[in-house]
C-alpha cells in the first residue's frame, strides 16, 4: 500500500503535543526532494477558459479562448485575478450558456428519508459527487490513496463517466472542507440551542506516540431526543490533570459551551484532578450548579472491570485446564482440522470457532469459556486421537504448583484432563460472567438514556455478589468475596457516592420514590438507608429550585407573545372596545398563572412534589423514558428542564473511548504521516456524519405538541356543543333570539364563544 503523504498543515508531521494553527487554506503537501514532483492540473476555474502558452521572449502568458485577448501568468509573479475579471467583462463570454441535458428519473430509497417508490429527478452534478465521495473515504475510513486505485477508476468509468476523479491531494482538501462546514453547522446549533451538556472525556496514545484527548458531548434537544458529538480530539502535552483541564477548557471557549452538567472519567487519579480544576473554571464561568457537587461521574464500566479482574483471580484449576486445552489446539492447522472432525463425529451442530483468552481481560475469558462449553464431547474424543494433548497437560501439571486436593503431577502418573465435575464448574462461572457481561454492554450505550438504570443496576449487583457469597461452589465464593471487597470500595459509602445517582432513579417514572428508598435500604441498612434518603431529597429539591429560579429570571425577559395579541384583536374586531376591561382580565389572569406555575403560591404543590405524589407507571421493556417525558412536559414544563440535564448524563466514557478505536484505523502503520489536525478532522467529522440520521432539533416538536392541543380543544368545544345544544332544548331557545356572529366560514355561533374561546378559533377546527 502507498503510504499517504497528504498534509493539511504548515509544517508537516511533527510530534509536538501542541495542535496545529495554520490556516485551514494552508494546505501543503510533503514532496520528496529525491525525486521530481509530476505537474499538476491547475485548480483555479478560469483555466477551463484560457489556454497557457509561452511567448517569443519566454514569458508564460494565458490566452482567453473567446476573445484571444493574453495576460501574464507566470506561477511565481502572476495570480488568477485578472483573468477571473475578464471572464465577467469578455464580450464574447458565453454567459448564457444552459445546460439543456435531460433529467434522469430516480427512485429514492427508503434510507435517505422518502418512502419506497418515491420518484423524483436526477441530474449529474461535478461538486456533488465530489461531495459524496469525500463522505465515502471519511465514514468508511478508506485511504485517500483509494481515488487513485485503477479498481476505483475502472468502476467509475462503467458507471459515471462523466465524472471527474480528483487526485488524492484534492480529496484530502474536500475532506478538510467538509469537516468545517460541518463544524460551523455544529457551532452554530450550539449558539442557537446553548444546550446543557455532559462530557466524556480519555486519552490515547497513537502510533506515532503522539498522546490524544478525546472529548464527546452529549444532551437531549427540544424534541427529547439523545444526541452525542465528538468536539475534539486533539493532542495535548501530558496525562496530567492540570493539562488535560487546559485542553477541555480551550475547547469549551472554542465552541462556546460553558454550560457543562457532568463530567464522566474513568478512575485514573489524574482525572481526579481534572475534574476539580474544571469545577473552578466552571465556578469562575458562573455556570457551575450545586457548587460542581455532582460534576464528577466515575465510569461505571470500569468499575465494573476492576471489580471482576479482583474476581478472577482466585480463578479455579477447571477454567485454567479449558484455557490450556484451547491453546493446544488452536497451535497447529492439523489439530484444529482433526478437533473439527471429532465435532463432526458427535453430531457437534455450534459454528463457532475456539477463541483463546487474554488473561488480564476477563471478557475475553467469559467468550472463551462461553465458546468452549459447548464442545465438551468434542474435546473428550479428540483426548482418545492425539497422545500429545495428553502430554501437554501433564507437561502444565509439572509446570504447576500443587492441585487442590494437596498433590502434584510431577510425577507424571497423573494426568489432569477435563471432567464432568470441570464442564460443570466451567458453566457455573459462564453464567456468573455472563451477567456482568451483559451489564457492561448495557452500560455502555451511547445511543440510550443510561442514568436512570445506575443505581438499579449497582443494586442488583450487590444483590448477586451476596447470592455468590452463599455458593457451595467454593470457587465461586472466593471470586465473590474478592469482588464484594472491590464493590465496598466504590459503592459502600453512600455518603462519598454522587447524588445525580440516585436523582436519576428518582426522575424514572417506574421508580420514584417508592424504589429508591427500598433498593437504599437493602444495601446499606435501615439507619444509613434512611439518612441516605433523606440527603437525597434535600439535594434533589435544592437542585429544583435551581431551576424554578433560572425559569422565573427568563420568564420576566420573554415578551407577550405574538398569539395573544392577536388574540385581543380578534375580540376587539369581533365585539368592539368594550371589551377592553375584558382583555385586561384575561392577561392579567394569564400572568398570574405562569407567576403561579413558575414560583408556586401558598398552600399549592410545586411540579416536583406533583410527579412524586402520583402513581407509578408499570414496568415493561417497550418503556420510553425519553417519550414519556415528552408527553408530559406541559404538565411538568421547569420539572422537565432538569430531567433533560439529569437524563442526558452517560454513565461510562465508553463514548470517548470508541473515538480510539476509529483513531487506531485512521492511524494505521501506513498512514502514521498524517498530522494531528486532519487526524482530529477525519475522526469528529467521522462522528457527525453518523449521527445525521437524528438532527438536532433546537424548538419542541410543533407538529406534535399542535396535534395534542388540537385533540383537547376538540373534545372542549365538543362538550360545550354539546351542554349549548341541552340547553336550548330544554329552554326552547332558538338560535334567533341568540346574539350570534359569524366565523370565517359563515356558520353562526354565540358569541361568547368568540370573546371566550378566540385562540382556538385560530386552529383549522371544523365546528
Amino acid at each position: 500500500m502507498t503510504q499517504i503523504g497528504s498534509r493539511v498543515s504548515e509544517s508537516g508531521a511533527s510530534n509536538e503535543s501542541t495542535p496545529n494553527t495554520s490556516s485551514p487554506n494552508e494546505v501543503e503537501v510533503d514532496v520528496d526532494t529525491s525525486k521530481k514532483r509530476k505537474l499538476m492540473e491547475p485548480r483555479a476555474t478560469c483555466w477551463k477558459h484560457f489556454d497557457k502558452f509561452t511567448d517569443e521572449s519566454g514569458a508564460t502568458k494565458a490566452k482567453c479562448k473567446y476573445c484571444a485577448k493574453t495576460y501574464a501568468a507566470s506561477t511565481s509573479s502572476n495570480g488568477t485575478s485578472s483573468m477571473n475579471t475578464h471572464m465577467r467583462t469578455c464580450p464574447k463570454f458565453p454567459r448564457d450558456t444552459v445546460d439543456k441535458g435531460q433529467n434522469l428519473i430516480n427512485f429514492l430509497p427508503s434510507s435517505m428519508g422518502a418512502k419506497e417508490g418515491v420518484i423524483s429527478t436526477w441530474k449529474f452534478d461535478q461538486a456533488q459527487s465530489r461531495r459524496a465521495l469525500a463522505k465515502m473515504i471519511i465514514v468508511d475510513e478508506l485511504p485517500f490513496s483509494f481515488v487513485e486505485k485503477e479498481g476505483f477508476k475502472n468502476f467509475m468509468r462503467v458507471t459515471v463517466p462523466q465524472f471527474h476523479i480528483p487526485s488524492r491531494r484534492t480529496v484530502t482538501r474536500d475532506c478538510y472542507e467538509l469537516y468545517l462546514e460541518e463544524r460551523q453547522l455544529l457551532k452554530k446549533v450550539f449558539k442557537e440551542a446553548r444546550p446543557r451538556v455532559c462530557l466524556t472525556t480519555d486519552t490515547w496514545t497513537s502510533i506515532q506516540k503522539i498522546n490524544y484527548m478525546c472529548l464527546t458531548a452529549h444532551f437531549i434537544d427540544r424534541n427529547w431526543t439523545l444526541h452525542k458529538r465528538i468536539i475534539n480530539f486533539c493532542p495535548i502535552s501530558s496525562h496530567k490533570g492540570g493539562d488535560m483541564a487546559a485542553c477541555i477548557t480551550n475547547c469549551l471557549l472554542e465552541w462556546g459551551l460553558d454550560n457543562v452538567f457532568t463530567i464522566t472519567v474513568d478512575n485514573a487519579s489524574s482525572n481526579d484532578v481534572t475534574v476539580k480544576e474544571m469545577s473552578k473554571q466552571l465556578s469562575n464561568w458562573g455556570t457551575n450548579i450545586m457548587d460542581g457537587d455532582h460534576l464528577h461521574v466515575r465510569c461505571m464500566a470500569h468499575i465494573l472491570n476492576l471489580i471482576v479482574q479482583d474476581g478472577l483471580k482466585e480463578i479455579g484449576k477447571s477454567i485454567k485446564l479449558v484455557r490450556q486445552a484451547v491453546k493446544y489446539i488452536k497451535q497447529s492447522p492439523a489439530r484444529i482440522r482433526k478437533f473439527k472432525e471429532c465435532c463432526e463425529s458427535q453430531l457437534i451442530t455450534c459454528k463457532k470457532s475456539l477463541c483463546l483468552d487474554v488473561p488480564t481481560r476477563w471478557n475475553s475469558t467469559y467468550l472463551m469459556l462461553d465458546v468452549a462449553q459447548h464442545f465438551e464431547l468434542a474435546f473428550e474424543r479428540y483426548s482418545f486421537y492425539d497422545i500429545g494433548y495428553l502430554n501437554h497437560f501433564r507437561t502444565f501439571g509439572s509446570n504447576s504448583s500443587e492441585g487442590e486436593d494437596g498433590t502434584s503431577a510431577k510425577d507424571g502418573t497423573s494426568v489432569d484432563i477435563l471432567t464432568s465435575v470441570d464442564w460443570k464448574n466451567v458453566r457455573s462461572m459462564v453464567k456468573f460472567l455472563e451477567t456482568f457481561y451483559v451489564l457492561t454492554l448495557k452500560v455502555s450505550g451511547s445511543n440510550y438514556v443510561t442514568s436512570n438504570t445506575h443505581f438499579v443496576e449497582i443494586a442488583e449487583l450487590n444483590l448477586i455478589l451476596k447470592e455468590m457469597m452463599e455458593n457451595e461452589d467454593g470457587n465461586l465464593k472466593e471470586m465473590a468475596k474478592s469482588m464484594k471487597e472491590k464493590f465496598k470500595k466504590y459503592w459502600g459509602e453512600p455518603h462519598k457516592m454522587n447524588k445525580m445517582i440516585f436523582i436519576s432513579s428518582v426522575l424514572d417514572p417506574r421508580n420514584k420514590l417508592d424504589y429508591v428508598p427500598f433498593a437504599i435500604g437493602d444495601m446499606f441498612g435501615k439507619e444509613v438507608g434512611d439518612e441516605l434518603c433523606s440527603e437525597v431529597k434535600k439535594y434533589m429539591n435544592k437542585l429544583f429550585d435551581y431551576y424554578v429560579e433560572k425559569s422565573s429570571k427568563s420568564s420576566l425577559h420573554v415578551p407577550s407573545s405574538p398569539t395573544s395579541s392577536d388574540n385581543s384583536s380578534i375580540i376587539s374586531s369581533v365585539n368592539g372596545s368594550g371589551n377592553f376591561v375584558n382583555r385586561g382580565r384575561m392577561r392579567t389572569k394569564q400572568q398570574f398563572e405562569k407567576h403561579k406555575e413558575v414560583s408556586g403560591s401558598s398552600g399549592s404543590k410545586s411540579e416536583l412534589e406533583r410527579y412524586l405524589a402520583e402513581d407509578i407507571e408499570p414496568d415493561s421493556d417497550g418503556f420510553d423514558i425519553l417519550m414519556w417525558w415528552k408527553v408530559n412536559e406541559p404538565r411538568f414544563p421547569i420539572l422537565a428542564e432538569m430531567v433533560r440535564d439529569v437524563l442526558a448524563i452517560p454513565i461510562s466514557s465508553v463514548a470517548s473511548e470508541c473515538a480510539f478505536s476509529t483513531g487506531g484505523r485512521v492511524l494505521d502503520p501506513f498512514r502514521s504521516s498524517l498530522t494531528p489536525k486532519l487526524v482530529q478532522s477525519l475522526i469528529c467529522v467521522q462522528d457527525w456524519l453518523r449521527s445525521e440520521p437524528f438532527p438536532i432539533n433546537i424548538e419542541e416538536d410543533l407538529e406534535y405538541l399542535e396535534q395534542l392541543e388540537l385533540a383537547s380543544v376538540c373534545s372542549f368545544l365538543f362538550l360545550l356543543l354539546y351542554v349549548t345544544f341541552i340547553i336550548v332544548s330544554v329552554f326552547g331557545i332558538s338560535a334567533e333570539s341568540m346574539q350570534c356572529s359569524y366565523d370565517t366560514r359563515g356558520n353562526s355561533v354565540p358569541t361568547i364563544l368568540l370573546l371566550d374561546f378566540s385562540v382556538y378559533w385560530q386552529l383549522d377546527v371544523s365546528v
